[in-house]
């Protein structure tokens, strides 16, 4: 296409997919901005734990009300491979917000509409060119729902799938690299929770776009998935190319 253009590929899908890591993939081989929008949901769940707002699974909505305005959610690039850092009101959370304990409580917050409201509009401004560089004309950014309510109007949608216990082996191992203790049998639990939980919802529930790719990534390595995204985006500049 002639010119700059600003694109947005939203890559939706299960738990423990290697979503990020895919949507980070694709954002160094195109130059774009990534974003973990999981994360911001993780954030949200650190502040609520540590300030007492969640008592027995119950979320105090009023009291969240009043602070979500004032949380400062930022990512800091960590490396040149794209990894990311999540800062919570200028602290770094990385490593907290990576727990089983707060996946849970991130997954029960993210059924709140106030939450999702208010998360979904800092997903949106993150989108925008002032917060992006002058070298970067575009976001990827991964979740559950940004296909079908954050950015419905995306250039790609990607919908991520995978066996069960190839996910929960994904997150397990994952969780040892970091040096986070964890047991096998309740992080698989935990999945399958997670996919009731993010399917069952009443606020934007999990669910494929219509016009979303489907990738099930279960037998293949990061480079295969690239080379399928390779394919699939060809054949959507093509597109764009020919409507113009």
């Amino acid at each position: 296409m002639k010119g700059k253009k600003s694109y947005t590929i939203a890559v939706d899908g299960y738990s423990s997919c290697g979503k990020s890591t895919f949507a980070k993939a694709i954002a160094r081989e195109l130059n774009l901005l990534y974003i973990d929008s999981g994360a911001m949901y993780r954030a949200v769940a650190l502040y609520s734990l540590e300030n007492n707002m969640v008592q027995d699974g119950n979320a105090d909505v009023e009291r969240l009300r009043k602070v979500l305005p004032s949380l400062i959610i930022e990512f800091h690039k960590k490396n040149e491979q794209g990894d990311q850092e999540t800062y919570l009101n200028k602290r770094n959370v990385e490593k907290k917000i990576r727990s089983i304990a707060i996946a849970d409580a991130a997954s029960k917050l993210s059924q709140i509409r106030e939450v999702r409201e208010h998360l979904v509009g800092l997903q949106r401004s993150m989108s925008r060119p002032v917060f992006r560089s002058e070298e970067t004309f575009g976001v990827v950014m991964d979740g559950r729902d940004i296909g079908t309510v954050v950015f419905p109007d995306a250039d790609m949608k990607i919908f991520m799938t995978a066996e069960v216990d190839i996910r929960a082996k994904r997150r397990y191992d994952e969780h040892v690299a970091k040096g986070i203790s964890a047991d096998y049998d309740e992080v698989r639990g935990n999945v399958i929770k997670r996919d009731h939980q993010d399917e069952t919802r009443k606020e934007s529930p999990l669910r494929k776009a219509e016009d979303a790719y489907v990738l099930d990534n279960s037998h293949m390595t990061v480079e295969q998935q690239m080379e399928w995204f390779r394919e699939k985006w060809k054949q959507i500049l093509q597109k764009h190319e020919g409507g113009n």
